[in-house]
């Protein structure tokens, strides 16, 4: 009897240790999921999942840019070429190169006002007006410019020099050219000009090529825009009068690439940072079909060089990250006054350094600098990032 006592007994105690085991194993597993749900890890792993079209991006602890005050240079991409993204794909996220920048920052397009910023750049080259008319009497075609309207800025101080040159393609031997219109983005021309001695079946198998540059007195002048009409497509018996919106230059001049880069206004501290982050799809300089890119940034004030800032150079290579920060201290009431310069230069050891393309930030720019520059005053002390199409 005492015996089968003790075998109860011992059951119960071990059934007892069981159950005892079972509550604190389970009271350790919903511990630890209480403690996975608040895991600062999980928090920034999930964390990196932002809405589109807006980013954001922790601060380094430690990291200075070159030839800054106060500025933050990003970190470069570890255990990877010089100017090549450490993805293994060759491509760099967006999100990897604003990791590396101080602050939060917004990605911003020309398009749109959030935008993933990884998108074609759509840039507006503006639109003209012009006239086609043939005399059967004196086998004469007559084309007449009236004017352009919404044209880009190509000079730093906010406008262009417009004027445009007209062909008859295929022969590009006969050009005419306008005047040239000082200081001025909604042009009149007013401007006839007969092509003379043209019997009709020869017309017809001709296409009116219209050229819009940016006149430069102490260099290449600089396209605008294109737009060309085949004119067997065109009623030519009496006069036709067209508006068309301009496109980039086929020949390739108006194609340098694109720079995403962003910009922070500091309103206290009268500090703007500008952000060279990356380039994209660079003009090939060299014979060996790359570049070594580099980029100047000036500051301007009424015309007049301030303070200039560049980056590392990138041997061959179109499209490198830069992720270089550089500020400069520009006072509230100046503002208006105001033009960054970006230029992404080609560097040449053995010959002068070739200029791929230019930016012109200021609030009279063209309307994709312009907007930039709105933004960044919108958004005080914030990175706002943007790409931007390089201009000759």
């Amino acid at each position: 009897m005492y015996l089968n006592r003790e075998e109860n007994n011992s059951k119960g105690s071990v059934s007892l240790s069981v159950f005892l085991v079972s509550v604190a194993v389970t009271v350790c597993a919903v511990w630890l999921v209480a403690l996975c749900g608040v895991c600062g890890w999980c928090q920034r792993k999930l964390g990196k999942r932002n809405k589109p079209g807006v980013e954001t991006a922790d601060a380094p602890d430690s990291a200075h840019g070159r030839g800054e005050k106060k500025g933050i240079k990003g970190n470069k991409p570890a255990n990877s070429p010089k100017g090549q993204p450490p993805d293994a794909d060759g491509k760099s996220s967006v999100t990897d190169v604003a990791n590396s920048l101080t602050g939060d920052m917004v990605m911003l397009s020309p398009g749109s006002e959030y935008d993933d910023g990884e998108g074609p750049v759509s840039e507006k080259l503006g639109r003209i007006q012009f006239s086609i008319g043939y005399s059967f009497q004196n086998t004469t075609l007559t084309v007449k410019l009236l004017r352009g309207q919404e044209l880009p800025a190509k000079d730093f101080s906010g406008t262009s020099d417009p004027f445009v040159k007209i062909y008859l393609l295929p022969d590009k031997k006969n050009k005419l050219e306008t005047k040239i219109k000082r200081k001025n983005l909604n042009p009149h021309w007013n401007e006839t000009f007969l092509f003379e001695g043209f019997p009709y079946e020869k017309v017809r198998e001709r296409t009116l090529y219209l050229q819009v540059l940016d006149y430069d007195r102490f260099s290449r002048n600089d396209p605008i825009g294109e737009v060309s009409i085949p004119l067997n497509k065109v009623e030519l018996g009496q006069i036709k009068t067209f508006w068309k919106e301009l496109k980039p230059c086929s020949d390739g001049s108006g194609r340098r690439g694109d720079l995403l880069l962003s910009l922070c206004y500091n309103p206290t501290a009268n500090i703007i940072t500008v952000n060279i982050i990356k380039a994209r799809n660079l003009k090939a300089m060299d014979i060996g079909g790359t570049s070594d890119p580099y980029v100047k940034v000036w500051l301007m004030h009424k015309d007049k060089r301030v303070e200039k800032k560049k980056t590392m150079t990138m041997k061959r290579c179109l499209n490198p990250i830069f992720n270089e920060s550089f500020p400069f201290e520009v006072a509230a009431h100046v503002l208006r006054e105001t033009t960054i310069i970006i230029t992404v230069m080609d560097k040449d050891r053995l010959s002068r350094n070739d200029v791929i393309g230019k930016i012109y930030l200021s609030w009279k720019s063209g309307p994709a600098e312009v907007k930039h520059w709105k933004d960044m005053l919108a958004r005080p002390r914030t990175n706002v990032a943007q790409w931007h199409a390089l201009k000759a």
